[in-house]
Protein backbone atom coordinates (compact mmCIF):
# COMPACT_ATOMS: atom_id res chain seq x y z
CA UNK A 1 0.00 0.00 0.00
CA UNK A 2 1.24 3.47 -0.79
CA UNK A 3 2.49 5.41 2.20
CA UNK A 4 0.69 8.66 1.47
CA UNK A 5 -2.65 9.93 0.24
CA UNK A 6 -1.09 10.73 -3.13
CA UNK A 7 0.18 7.19 -3.39
CA UNK A 8 -3.23 5.74 -2.67
CA UNK A 9 -4.71 8.07 -5.27
CA UNK A 10 -2.24 6.70 -7.82
CA UNK A 11 -3.56 3.27 -6.93
CA UNK A 12 -7.26 4.12 -7.07
CA UNK A 13 -7.48 6.38 -10.11
CA UNK A 14 -6.55 5.47 -13.70
CA UNK A 15 -3.58 7.37 -15.06
CA UNK A 16 -4.56 10.69 -16.63
CA UNK A 17 -4.59 10.80 -20.43
CA UNK A 18 -6.82 13.71 -21.29
CA UNK A 19 -7.04 17.52 -21.15
CA UNK A 20 -8.20 19.33 -18.06
CA UNK A 21 -11.78 20.24 -17.23
CA UNK A 22 -12.38 23.05 -14.75
CA UNK A 23 -15.77 23.29 -13.08
CA UNK A 24 -17.14 25.98 -10.78
CA UNK A 25 -19.94 25.14 -8.40
CA UNK A 26 -20.98 28.51 -7.06
CA UNK A 27 -24.68 29.12 -7.62
CA UNK A 28 -24.00 32.43 -9.36
CA UNK A 29 -20.92 31.99 -11.54
CA UNK A 30 -19.14 35.06 -12.76
CA UNK A 31 -19.28 36.17 -16.36
CA UNK A 32 -15.74 34.95 -16.82
CA UNK A 33 -17.05 31.38 -17.14
CA UNK A 34 -18.76 29.84 -20.13
CA UNK A 35 -21.32 27.04 -20.23
CA UNK A 36 -20.30 23.61 -21.46
CA UNK A 37 -22.65 20.68 -21.93
CA UNK A 38 -21.80 17.01 -22.20
CA UNK A 39 -24.22 14.98 -24.34
CA UNK A 40 -27.45 14.54 -22.38
CA UNK A 41 -25.91 16.01 -19.24
CA UNK A 42 -26.77 19.17 -17.35
CA UNK A 43 -24.36 21.96 -18.24
CA UNK A 44 -21.29 22.53 -16.14
CA UNK A 45 -18.87 25.43 -16.34
CA UNK A 46 -15.33 25.50 -17.66
CA UNK A 47 -12.81 28.27 -17.92
CA UNK A 48 -12.23 29.73 -21.37
CA UNK A 49 -8.55 30.17 -20.62
CA UNK A 50 -6.36 31.64 -17.96
CA UNK A 51 -5.92 34.75 -20.11
CA UNK A 52 -9.68 35.31 -20.53
CA UNK A 53 -11.09 34.32 -17.15
CA UNK A 54 -8.16 34.89 -14.79
CA UNK A 55 -9.53 32.55 -12.11
CA UNK A 56 -8.07 32.39 -8.64
CA UNK A 57 -5.02 30.18 -8.42
CA UNK A 58 -5.23 29.72 -4.65
CA UNK A 59 -5.48 25.98 -4.05
CA UNK A 60 -7.73 24.53 -1.36
CA UNK A 61 -6.91 20.85 -1.96
CA UNK A 62 -4.47 19.42 -4.49
CA UNK A 63 -5.06 15.87 -5.66
CA UNK A 64 -2.73 16.14 -8.68
CA UNK A 65 -2.43 14.50 -11.13
CA UNK A 66 -6.17 13.88 -10.87
CA UNK A 67 -7.99 16.99 -9.64
CA UNK A 68 -7.43 20.32 -7.93
CA UNK A 69 -9.94 22.24 -5.81
CA UNK A 70 -9.43 26.00 -5.71
CA UNK A 71 -10.53 28.36 -2.96
CA UNK A 72 -12.96 30.11 -5.30
CA UNK A 73 -14.96 26.89 -5.67
CA UNK A 74 -13.56 25.66 -8.96
CA UNK A 75 -12.72 21.99 -9.42
CA UNK A 76 -10.20 21.23 -12.12
CA UNK A 77 -10.30 17.62 -13.27
CA UNK A 78 -7.01 16.64 -14.86
CA UNK A 79 -7.92 13.25 -16.33
CA UNK A 80 -10.57 11.43 -18.34
CA UNK A 81 -12.62 14.50 -19.26
CA UNK A 82 -12.86 13.65 -22.94
CA UNK A 83 -16.18 12.68 -24.55
CA UNK A 84 -16.37 9.94 -27.16
CA UNK A 85 -19.51 10.37 -29.29
CA UNK A 86 -21.97 7.52 -29.70
CA UNK A 87 -21.67 5.65 -32.99
CA UNK A 88 -21.47 2.31 -34.73
CA UNK A 89 -17.95 0.90 -34.44
CA UNK A 90 -17.22 -1.19 -37.56
CA UNK A 91 -14.16 -2.79 -35.96
CA UNK A 92 -16.11 -4.36 -33.09
CA UNK A 93 -19.63 -4.33 -34.54
CA UNK A 94 -20.85 -2.52 -31.43
CA UNK A 95 -23.36 0.32 -31.60
CA UNK A 96 -23.82 2.85 -28.81
CA UNK A 97 -26.33 5.47 -27.77
CA UNK A 98 -27.08 7.57 -24.69
CA UNK A 99 -30.31 7.72 -22.72
CA UNK A 100 -31.42 10.27 -20.14
CA UNK A 101 -32.95 8.74 -17.03
CA UNK A 102 -33.62 11.97 -15.15
CA UNK A 103 -33.78 15.45 -16.61
CA UNK A 104 -33.83 16.82 -13.07
CA UNK A 105 -30.52 15.32 -11.97
CA UNK A 106 -28.90 14.76 -15.38
CA UNK A 107 -28.53 11.04 -14.67
CA UNK A 108 -27.56 9.40 -17.96
CA UNK A 109 -26.51 5.99 -19.22
CA UNK A 110 -24.66 4.83 -22.30
CA UNK A 111 -26.08 1.70 -23.96
CA UNK A 112 -24.16 -0.81 -26.09
CA UNK A 113 -25.38 -3.57 -28.40
CA UNK A 114 -23.46 -6.06 -30.59
CA UNK A 115 -25.45 -5.00 -33.64
CA UNK A 116 -24.70 -7.92 -35.94
CA UNK A 117 -25.57 -10.39 -33.19
CA UNK A 118 -28.98 -8.89 -32.43
CA UNK A 119 -29.72 -8.40 -36.14
CA UNK A 120 -28.87 -11.94 -37.19
CA UNK A 121 -30.17 -13.77 -34.13
CA UNK A 122 -33.51 -12.83 -32.50
CA UNK A 123 -32.52 -14.58 -29.25
CA UNK A 124 -32.21 -12.14 -26.37
CA UNK A 125 -28.76 -11.59 -24.88
CA UNK A 126 -27.41 -11.33 -21.32
CA UNK A 127 -27.42 -7.84 -19.81
CA UNK A 128 -24.41 -6.21 -18.15
CA UNK A 129 -24.81 -3.07 -16.02
CA UNK A 130 -21.39 -1.43 -15.60
CA UNK A 131 -20.17 1.15 -13.08
CA UNK A 132 -16.96 3.01 -13.90
CA UNK A 133 -14.17 3.66 -11.43
CA UNK A 134 -12.25 6.80 -10.55
CA UNK A 135 -12.44 7.14 -6.78
CA UNK A 136 -16.09 8.28 -6.98
CA UNK A 137 -14.92 11.61 -8.38
CA UNK A 138 -13.31 10.91 -11.78
CA UNK A 139 -14.18 9.24 -15.06
CA UNK A 140 -17.42 8.66 -16.97
CA UNK A 141 -18.92 6.22 -19.48
CA UNK A 142 -18.24 8.86 -22.15
CA UNK A 143 -14.44 9.06 -21.83
CA UNK A 144 -12.24 6.93 -24.07
CA UNK A 145 -11.05 4.85 -21.11
CA UNK A 146 -14.45 3.43 -20.30
CA UNK A 147 -16.16 3.73 -23.67
CA UNK A 148 -13.44 1.54 -25.16
CA UNK A 149 -13.43 -0.94 -22.29
CA UNK A 150 -17.18 -1.52 -22.29
CA UNK A 151 -17.22 -1.70 -26.10
CA UNK A 152 -14.65 -4.50 -25.90
CA UNK A 153 -16.64 -6.28 -23.20
CA UNK A 154 -19.77 -6.18 -25.36
CA UNK A 155 -17.98 -7.35 -28.49
CA UNK A 156 -16.28 -10.28 -26.75
CA UNK A 157 -19.13 -11.44 -24.51
CA UNK A 158 -22.09 -10.72 -26.83
CA UNK A 159 -24.07 -8.91 -24.16
CA UNK A 160 -26.19 -5.80 -24.01
CA UNK A 161 -24.49 -3.28 -21.73
CA UNK A 162 -25.60 -0.23 -19.80
CA UNK A 163 -22.81 2.01 -18.43
CA UNK A 164 -23.98 4.38 -15.71
CA UNK A 165 -22.94 8.04 -15.48
CA UNK A 166 -23.63 8.50 -11.78
CA UNK A 167 -22.97 11.96 -10.37
CA UNK A 168 -19.50 12.38 -8.91
CA UNK A 169 -18.02 13.82 -5.74
CA UNK A 170 -17.08 16.30 -4.43
CA UNK A 171 -19.77 18.49 -6.02
CA UNK A 172 -22.20 15.59 -5.55
CA UNK A 173 -20.90 13.87 -2.41
CA UNK A 174 -21.65 10.26 -1.63
CA UNK A 175 -24.08 8.63 -1.11
CA UNK A 176 -25.48 10.44 -4.19
CA UNK A 177 -23.43 8.21 -6.51
CA UNK A 178 -24.88 5.09 -4.88
CA UNK A 179 -28.44 6.42 -5.15
CA UNK A 180 -27.93 7.37 -8.80
CA UNK A 181 -26.62 3.89 -9.47
CA UNK A 182 -29.69 2.31 -7.89
CA UNK A 183 -32.00 4.65 -9.80
CA UNK A 184 -30.29 3.61 -13.03
CA UNK A 185 -30.61 -0.06 -12.12
CA UNK A 186 -34.32 0.35 -11.43
CA UNK A 187 -34.69 2.11 -14.77
CA UNK A 188 -33.01 -0.84 -16.46
CA UNK A 189 -35.30 -3.24 -14.61
CA UNK A 190 -38.38 -1.35 -15.76
CA UNK A 191 -37.87 -2.94 -19.20
CA UNK A 192 -38.28 -6.55 -18.08
CA UNK A 193 -41.74 -6.91 -19.66
CA UNK A 194 -40.63 -5.21 -22.86
CA UNK A 195 -42.55 -2.04 -22.02
CA UNK A 196 -39.77 0.31 -20.88
CA UNK A 197 -38.71 3.58 -22.51
CA UNK A 198 -35.71 2.12 -24.39
CA UNK A 199 -36.28 -0.14 -27.39
CA UNK A 200 -32.87 -1.83 -27.19
CA UNK A 201 -33.54 -3.10 -23.68
CA UNK A 202 -37.11 -4.03 -24.56
CA UNK A 203 -36.10 -6.00 -27.63
CA UNK A 204 -32.68 -7.46 -26.92
CA UNK A 205 -32.02 -7.85 -23.16
CA UNK A 206 -32.60 -11.09 -21.28
CA UNK A 207 -33.57 -10.08 -17.74
CA UNK A 208 -33.14 -13.65 -16.60
CA UNK A 209 -29.38 -13.24 -17.22
CA UNK A 210 -28.27 -9.99 -15.61
CA UNK A 211 -24.72 -9.20 -14.51
CA UNK A 212 -23.25 -6.26 -12.60
CA UNK A 213 -19.67 -5.13 -13.08
CA UNK A 214 -17.24 -2.37 -12.28
CA UNK A 215 -13.66 -1.47 -11.48
CA UNK A 216 -12.22 0.19 -8.38
CA UNK A 217 -14.88 2.54 -6.97
CA UNK A 218 -17.25 1.19 -9.59
CA UNK A 219 -16.65 -2.33 -8.27
CA UNK A 220 -17.64 -1.05 -4.83
CA UNK A 221 -20.86 0.30 -6.36
CA UNK A 222 -21.55 -2.95 -8.22
CA UNK A 223 -21.22 -4.85 -4.95
CA UNK A 224 -23.70 -2.57 -3.22
CA UNK A 225 -26.17 -2.78 -6.08
CA UNK A 226 -26.03 -6.57 -5.81
CA UNK A 227 -26.70 -6.28 -2.09
CA UNK A 228 -29.59 -3.90 -2.64
CA UNK A 229 -31.26 -6.24 -5.11
CA UNK A 230 -30.93 -8.88 -2.41
CA UNK A 231 -32.56 -6.97 0.43
CA UNK A 232 -34.94 -4.70 -1.51
CA UNK A 233 -35.64 -6.80 -4.58
CA UNK A 234 -35.91 -5.72 -8.20
CA UNK A 235 -38.93 -7.12 -9.98
CA UNK A 236 -38.19 -9.03 -13.16
CA UNK A 237 -34.39 -9.02 -12.71
CA UNK A 238 -32.44 -12.22 -12.11
CA UNK A 239 -28.91 -11.35 -11.01
CA UNK A 240 -26.63 -14.15 -12.20
CA UNK A 241 -23.26 -12.71 -11.32
CA UNK A 242 -21.11 -9.78 -10.22
CA UNK A 243 -17.67 -8.94 -11.61
CA UNK A 244 -15.47 -6.80 -9.35
CA UNK A 245 -12.16 -5.62 -10.80
CA UNK A 246 -9.75 -4.27 -8.15
CA UNK A 247 -12.57 -3.28 -5.78
CA UNK A 248 -12.12 -0.18 -3.63
CA UNK A 249 -12.85 -1.36 -0.09
CA UNK A 250 -11.14 -0.24 3.12
CA UNK A 251 -11.35 -0.52 6.91
CA UNK A 252 -9.88 0.77 10.14
CA UNK A 253 -8.07 -2.51 10.84
CA UNK A 254 -5.38 -3.70 8.40
CA UNK A 255 -5.84 -6.95 6.53
CA UNK A 256 -3.15 -9.04 4.88
CA UNK A 257 0.05 -7.03 4.51
CA UNK A 258 -1.54 -3.60 4.59
CA UNK A 259 0.41 -0.94 6.54
CA UNK A 260 -0.29 -0.72 10.24
CA UNK A 261 0.97 2.83 10.87
CA UNK A 262 -1.86 5.08 12.01
CA UNK A 263 -0.66 7.96 9.82
CA UNK A 264 -0.71 5.88 6.66
CA UNK A 265 -4.13 4.46 7.39
CA UNK A 266 -5.51 7.91 8.18
CA UNK A 267 -4.21 9.20 4.87
CA UNK A 268 -5.80 6.31 3.00
CA UNK A 269 -9.08 6.98 4.74
CA UNK A 270 -8.81 10.61 3.66
CA UNK A 271 -9.87 9.84 0.08
CA UNK A 272 -13.01 8.13 1.35
CA UNK A 273 -13.87 11.05 3.65
CA UNK A 274 -13.21 13.49 0.81
CA UNK A 275 -15.88 11.87 -1.36
CA UNK A 276 -18.29 11.08 1.52
CA UNK A 277 -18.07 13.89 4.11
CA UNK A 278 -20.92 12.49 6.24
CA UNK A 279 -19.46 8.98 6.44
CA UNK A 280 -18.92 7.34 9.80
CA UNK A 281 -15.38 6.56 8.70
CA UNK A 282 -13.35 3.62 7.42
CA UNK A 283 -15.75 1.11 8.94
CA UNK A 284 -18.79 2.55 7.19
CA UNK A 285 -20.52 -0.42 5.51
CA UNK A 286 -20.31 1.48 2.22
CA UNK A 287 -16.51 1.05 2.25
CA UNK A 288 -15.99 -1.88 4.64
CA UNK A 289 -18.10 -4.92 3.71
CA UNK A 290 -16.92 -6.65 6.87
CA UNK A 291 -19.02 -4.19 8.89
CA UNK A 292 -22.14 -4.65 6.78
CA UNK A 293 -24.81 -6.80 8.50
CA UNK A 294 -26.49 -7.22 5.11
CA UNK A 295 -23.46 -8.79 3.40
CA UNK A 296 -25.10 -12.21 3.22
CA UNK A 297 -28.04 -10.74 1.27
CA UNK A 298 -26.01 -10.47 -1.94
CA UNK A 299 -28.42 -11.46 -4.72
CA UNK A 300 -25.87 -12.87 -7.17
CA UNK A 301 -25.27 -16.58 -7.46
CA UNK A 302 -21.63 -16.06 -8.46
CA UNK A 303 -18.97 -13.41 -7.85
CA UNK A 304 -15.68 -12.99 -9.73
CA UNK A 305 -13.08 -10.77 -8.06
CA UNK A 306 -9.91 -9.56 -9.76
CA UNK A 307 -6.90 -8.35 -7.77
CA UNK A 308 -3.46 -7.18 -8.90
CA UNK A 309 -0.19 -8.09 -7.18
CA UNK A 310 1.13 -4.52 -6.97
CA UNK A 311 -2.19 -2.88 -6.19
CA UNK A 312 -2.51 -1.22 -2.78
CA UNK A 313 -6.01 -2.70 -2.59
CA UNK A 314 -4.82 -6.26 -3.28
CA UNK A 315 -5.54 -7.58 0.20
CA UNK A 316 -8.99 -6.01 0.31
CA UNK A 317 -10.10 -8.08 -2.67
CA UNK A 318 -8.92 -11.31 -1.08
CA UNK A 319 -10.46 -10.31 2.25
CA UNK A 320 -13.79 -9.58 0.56
CA UNK A 321 -13.93 -13.12 -0.82
CA UNK A 322 -13.28 -14.55 2.65
CA UNK A 323 -16.01 -12.37 4.14
CA UNK A 324 -18.50 -13.65 1.59
CA UNK A 325 -17.58 -17.25 2.30
CA UNK A 326 -18.07 -16.74 6.04
CA UNK A 327 -21.41 -14.96 5.63
CA UNK A 328 -24.85 -16.51 5.14
CA UNK A 329 -24.49 -15.97 1.38
CA UNK A 330 -24.83 -19.30 -0.43
CA UNK A 331 -23.16 -18.44 -3.75
CA UNK A 332 -19.68 -19.10 -5.10
CA UNK A 333 -16.81 -16.59 -5.25
CA UNK A 334 -13.57 -16.82 -7.21
CA UNK A 335 -10.51 -14.55 -6.99
CA UNK A 336 -8.10 -14.09 -9.90
CA UNK A 337 -4.76 -12.38 -9.15
CA UNK A 338 -2.74 -10.74 -11.92
CA UNK A 339 0.96 -11.08 -11.14
CA UNK A 340 3.25 -8.09 -11.61
CA UNK A 341 0.36 -5.68 -12.26
CA UNK A 342 -1.00 -2.58 -10.56
CA UNK A 343 -4.44 -1.05 -10.11
CA UNK A 344 -6.67 -1.00 -13.25
CA UNK A 345 -3.73 -2.05 -15.42
CA UNK A 346 -6.20 -3.48 -17.93
CA UNK A 347 -7.45 0.04 -18.68
CA UNK A 348 -3.98 1.50 -19.03
CA UNK A 349 -2.76 -1.32 -21.28
CA UNK A 350 -5.78 -3.23 -22.65
CA UNK A 351 -3.73 -5.19 -25.20
CA UNK A 352 -1.19 -6.49 -22.69
CA UNK A 353 -1.06 -10.22 -21.98
CA UNK A 354 -2.52 -9.93 -18.49
CA UNK A 355 -5.27 -7.60 -19.66
CA UNK A 356 -6.21 -10.04 -22.41
CA UNK A 357 -6.24 -12.85 -19.85
CA UNK A 358 -8.45 -10.77 -17.55
CA UNK A 359 -10.91 -10.14 -20.38
CA UNK A 360 -11.03 -13.85 -21.20
CA UNK A 361 -11.91 -14.62 -17.57
CA UNK A 362 -14.81 -12.16 -17.70
CA UNK A 363 -16.05 -13.61 -21.00
CA UNK A 364 -15.97 -17.14 -19.56
CA UNK A 365 -17.73 -16.00 -16.38
CA UNK A 366 -20.60 -14.30 -18.22
CA UNK A 367 -20.98 -17.00 -20.86
CA UNK A 368 -20.77 -19.93 -18.44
Amino acid sequence: MATCLYGLAISIYPKPKTPTLTVNFHSNPSSSFTRFSLPHRKPCIITRSAMESNPSTEVYKDFSPFLIIYKDGRIERLANTDVVPTSFDPQTGVETKDAVISDETGLTVRLYIPKAKVTENPTKLPLLVYYHGGGFCMGSPFCAYYHGHVTSLVAKTNVIAVSVAYRKAPENPLPIGFEDSWTALKWVGSHYEGKGPDEWLNNYADFGKVFLGGDSAGANIAHHMGLRIGYEGLVGVKLNGVVLVHPYFWGSEPVGNEPTEAENRAMAEGIWRFTFPTTSGADDPFINPGKDPKLGKLAAERVLVFVAEKDGLLHRGWHYSELLKKSEWSGSVEVVESKGEDHVFHLNNPTGDNAVALMKEIVSFINA
